[in-house]
């Protein structure tokens, strides 16, 4: 009784909201269906016939332009007669002979075998290369941390006091000085490609200070360079290069010739030269007077073939007067040569007369290219206009160094180097530069 009470309440407040007695309905058809099911009226079915077009919807025409087709393509065949495909005959044009000239002289380059670039990559965050980089990628720049390097300390008496007494905080470089000796250091340590290279010194006139120049400028070469210097005394007359310095030994260029045969390696050479504190190889001429005119132009040729094998630059100091018989073959092994004139009237004149016949004998480029070192400490300087004489030769020849007078060389003895006063030095480190840099720095073997 309580239940139908409440079933009867909902379905007064269903009715009060409009929606259909819905559970009165299926309790009376419940009802219906338990009793008399078959006595019941059964509604009539309504049947629909629909009739809808043969085609539904049409593939526009730019969707089916590229529309793909369902038919499976085997991707080793491909058929001729495919539909859009179209076949075109290709003429060939003939080349004009011009254009074919140009392309066999301008050929285009093959490509590089290594396909690894030898160029750092762009990378944002530092990763690694997706293939093997080559050992040339290890360069210095990539490798050192520039913030790192330590600069090097300032020389120089007061850019250094900066440097000391900030504690290395200001470093103001090297002083002016300095930097015009490292540039003259630059120019004389130049570098040479392919055989040595042969500088005669030379004039016309003995006295003048031929062998005293020849032995500065030996000095101021090894001084500077890494490699090996050797000055020879191709003097006939008995030359004294040997005694501008300590002599290691009595062998002389006679020697030299003697033992060619046995000479295979430095060690074996560098027992006949004398090597000074710039390491600087001096090897004497005869000492014998009855042998001083065997020295001829055969045995220079095999002295300086030896040197050639050891040594980058190798001077001669030619001796007195230029007709004698060693002078061609020095000559036609010259690069460059030096030209020594005194302070006199004379002197400067014989050593004009000397390029006069350098150039009358076909040595035009050398003259052209020589250096002439103008001794100052000889008689009679004090009376000339030195610019006089720099003047005239300047106008012949590629530059005049001036040799100041020094105690030490005017002495004829033995040359302490690092003892030469600084002008003298610097004289000597000029006459240097000049030299080496009308030097050829590559020449075929």
């Amino acid at each position: 009784m309580t239940q139908r009470k409440s079933e009867a309440e909902a379905d007064k407040g269903l009715a009060r909201f409009g929606e259909p007695d819905r559970r009165k309905s299926d309790r009376h058809n419940s009802d219906a269906y338990a009793g008399d099911f078959d006595d019941a009226e059964q509604p009539e079915k309504l049947k629909f016939s629909v009739d809808l077009p043969a085609t539904v919807h049409s593939t526009p025409a730019d969707e089916a332009a590229v529309a793909i087709h369902d038919v499976p393509v085997d991707p080793g065949f491909i058929a001729t007669s495919q539909p859009g495909t179209t076949s075109i005959t290709v003429v060939a044009v003939p080349v004009s002979p011009a254009r074919e000239a140009e392309a066999k002289q301008n050929p285009i380059p093959d490509l590089p075998i290594n396909d690894v670039p030898v160029t750092r990559r762009e990378r944002l965050r530092g990763e690694p290369s997706s293939s093997p980089e080559p050992a040339a990628m290890l360069t210095a720049d990539r490798l050192i941390d520039a913030k790192k390097k330590k600069r090097q300390a300032p020389e120089g008496g007061w850019p250094h006091f900066i440097y000391a007494v900030s504690l290395h905080a200001i470093n103001l470089g090297d002083s002016q000085k300095v930097r015009d000796r490292k540039a003259v250091d630059f120019r004389i340590a130049k570098a040479f490609e392919g055989g040595t290279r042969f500088v005669p010194i030379l004039t016309r006139k003995g006295g003048v200070g031929k062998t005293t120049v020849s032995a500065l400028l030996g000095m101021a070469l090894a001084s500077v360079r890494d490699d090996r210097i050797i000055a020879i005394d191709a003097n006939p007359d008995r030359g004294t290069l040997a005694e501008r310095v300590n002599k290691q030994t009595r062998a002389t260029v006679r020697d030299v010739v003697t033992r060619a045969a046995s000479i295979g390696t430095f060690s074996d050479f560098s027992e006949l030269v004398s090597r000074d504190e710039t390491r600087l190889d001096i090897l004497a001429s005869d000492t014998d007077p009855l042998l001083s005119e065997a020295f001829d132009e055969d045995d220079y040729n095999v002295v300086a073939d030896l040197a050639a094998r050891y040594y980058s630059i190798a001077l001669t100091d030619c001796g007195t007067g230029i007709v004698h018989s060693v002078m061609h073959a020095t000559l036609q092994r010259a690069d460059s040569v030096v030209i020594v004139s005194g302070g006199s009237v004379d002197e400067a004149r014989l050593a004009s007369e000397t390029l006069t016949w350098l150039e009358a004998n076909g040595y035009g480029d050398l003259v052209r290219n020589a250096i002439v070192a103008l001794n100052t400490a000889t008689q009679g300087t004090n009376l000339v206009k030195l610019s006089e004489i720099e003047a005239h030769f300047v106008s012949r020849v590629r530059d005049v160094v001036r040799i100041p007078y020094d105690p030490q060389l005017a002495a004829g003895s033995v040359v302490s180097y690092r003892d030469l006063k600084p002008l003298t030095q610097n004289s000597a480190r000029e006459l240097a530069a000049l030299v080496v840099d009308g030097l050829p720095a590559r020449r075929e073997v």
